[in-house]
């Protein structure tokens, strides 16, 4: 699963780690909280430079390659300072380029409402939940998407059951993202967010050395002991990098930790904790910047200040 933004000015679908809409320029990030003047990059030649990891051409001024993401050289003077992080947000009223859009039933009679999080950082649009049943997707849904290809036609339902917001899957492709707040106990094979990596996490498979029929063993590769198996998630369906480490708990983030993304622009140094204690397997953030995620099934019961990933779509959760 793909995960990035929407730039505002162009529409183009921007890769996560890029905070420059690769069309137009404009950057790209999940911070609402009023970033610091960027410095005006000095006239360029347009020649642009090669990407050292994919060969892709990089734009003058971009920071990072439009293909994979990958750090590029820049000059001192072309210093472009975005912040990525999800934050609280923002307290003035009536920002422009804001708008409620209610549904359901009358605005007032709603109880919560879904705030979705610009490729800026600031806030869209609001759908207010004055319904039971509120429905999101790529088709047609009162909370539709159309131009996000990670969205399944009918992806999520938002629904009031026994007084409580909640989130159902409705059998979509790529699955719900929940921020979660310290440790979530999760089920083994259970996918997380952890910057732009997808990682399921499960306990590691012991699997039996046995000959065949006629009494011959599997000649392979010896296998290790292990007590945690953590695999990345490519765009695709297919697995990428397999970590089998023979501890109850694996700490992950940019570097010093026991696994280790250092390319990842979005992972904090120490982002996220997985834990094996007997049978129950946990997730805990570390105080990361931009948050863990983890993918939710069933019904999932929402709470004030909640971030959903639906797709391309960061969706606040306000309970009013």
């Amino acid at each position: 699963m793909d995960v990035g933004l929407v730039c505002d000015a162009c529409s183009a679908l921007t890769p996560i780690g890029v905070p420059q809409c690769a069309r137009c320029g404009e950057p790209v990030a999940l911070d609402p909280r009023p970033r610091r003047a960027s410095k005006q990059p000095a006239p360029s030649n347009g020649a642009g430079t090669a990407c050292a990891k994919c060969g892709t051409n990089i734009p003058p001024n971009f920071k990072f390659c439009p293909s994979c993401g990958a750090r590029a050289p820049q000059p001192t003077s072309h210093d472009f300072d975005v912040e990525t992080r999800v934050g609280p947000r923002t307290t003035e009223a009536n920002k422009p380029g804001r708008s409620t859009v209610p549904f359901g039933g009358a605005a007032g009679q709603a109880r919560a409402k879904l705030t979705l999080i610009r490729g800026d950082g600031e806030d869209g649009a609001s759908f207010m939940l004055a319904g039971t049943d509120h429905l999101a997707g790529r088709g047609d849904c009162p909370i539709s998407f159309p131009d996000d290809p990670f969205l399944s036609p009918t992806h999520a339902n938002f629904r009031y059951h026994n007084g409580q917001l909640v989130v159902r899957d409705e059998g979509s492709l790529n699955g719900i993202f929940v921020r979660i707040t310290g440790t979530a106990r999760v089920e083994p094979g259970t996918a997380i967010l952890v910057g732009e990596q997808v990682l399921s996490v499960r306990p590691a498979p012991q699997p039996e050395d046995l000959p065949d029929s006629e009494g011959t063993y599997y000649s392979a590769s010896m296998l290790r002991p292990a007590a945690l198996e953590i695999v990345q998630q490519l765009k695709g369906g297919s697995s990428g990098s397999v970590f089998r480490l023979n501890v109850t708990t694996v700490a992950i983030g940019r570097e010093n930790n026991d696994i280790n993304f250092p390319d990842d622009p979005f992972i904090s140094g120490r982002h996220a904790q997985i834990a094996l204690a007997g049978a129950v397997l946990s997730v805990t953030d570390l105080g990361s910047r931009n948050g863990t995620f983890v993918r939710v099934t069933g019904e999932y019961t929402l709470k004030h200040g909640d971030y959903v990933f639906l797709g391309q779509q960061l969706l606040r959760v306000e309970i009013v």
